[in-house]
């Protein structure tokens, strides 16, 4: 019985040795040759790897610049409304850049003499649209998150599907025939769950950088309504 067995076993790995799907014992696996051998549903899995990480990095570069500004700016915008200088804390914030805040408060500047509840609204409506342009395209990488596990595993199935057709076909069971194209099948779940796990990995750092500076904006805004309604600072 021992002998019948291990003649099986030798049969077996003869079998995987001669099958050209299978890598030779001993030799490494090239990457590029794996994603060649996961077939075409790997050419939409790579276009989403490379579709999320542009848009990551275009939001990443978008968002540092938007809020970058001077720690001392909102200070210095409510001395100059302490001191009765509109123009200047205008022209503050006309020379501040592509930096949100200064927009958002140009806004409650150029309200200035309506009703406070006017202000407020203007403010919070211009803050509203910052906050949106910073989330400008992100919702796609939520969609690249669901989407590239799922065509993954679409890979899978439908290689899994070929390989028992085949055997349905040849009616051989042989191990060689199901690991040889298993193992390269198996390839698409792998390299969509990768892709897809990048993808929600920047979609919420990159809301938890705005979701930082939405909060920073918020206490400026809120004292520069403060300094609007107490001019005197009591």
């Amino acid at each position: 019985m021992l002998a019948f067995l291990l003649g099986q076993i030798d049969s077996a790995a003869n079998a995987v040795a001669t099958n050209p799907n299978v890598p030779a014992p001993g030799k490494g696996l090239n990457i590029f040759d794996l994603l060649v051998k996961g077939g075409p549903i790997m050419i939409p899995i790579g276009l989403l790897s490379l579709w999320s990480i542009y848009i990551m990095v275009e939001r990443y570069l978008s968002i540092k610049k938007a809020t970058r500004i001077d720690n001392q700016f909102v200070a210095t915008i409510n001395s100059n409304l302490v001191n009765g200088n509109i123009n200047a804390a205008k022209a503050m914030c006309a020379s501040a850049g592509d930096a949100a805040l200064p927009r958002v408060i140009s806004a409650g500047l150029d309200s200035i003499g309506q009703p406070i509840s006017d202000i407020e609204s203007s403010l919070e409506s211009m803050a509203n649209m910052e906050i949106k342009e910073l989330e400008k395209n992100m919702e796609y990488l939520g969609v690249i998150a669901g989407v590239a596990p799922m065509l993954g595993f679409i890979g899978t199935i439908a290689g899994i599907i070929k390989i028992f057709y085949d055997i349905a076909q040849t009616e051989n069971l042989g191990i060689s025939s199901i690991a040889g194209g298993l193992y390269q099948k198996m390839l698409t779940s792998g390299a969509g769950l990768a892709v897809g796990l990048i993808a929600y990995a920047g979609y919420h750092l990159l809301n938890m950088m705005i979701d930082r500076y939405s909060l920073k904006m918020e206490r400026n805004v809120f004292q520069f309504v403060k300094t609007i309604k107490s001019p005197s600072g009591k």
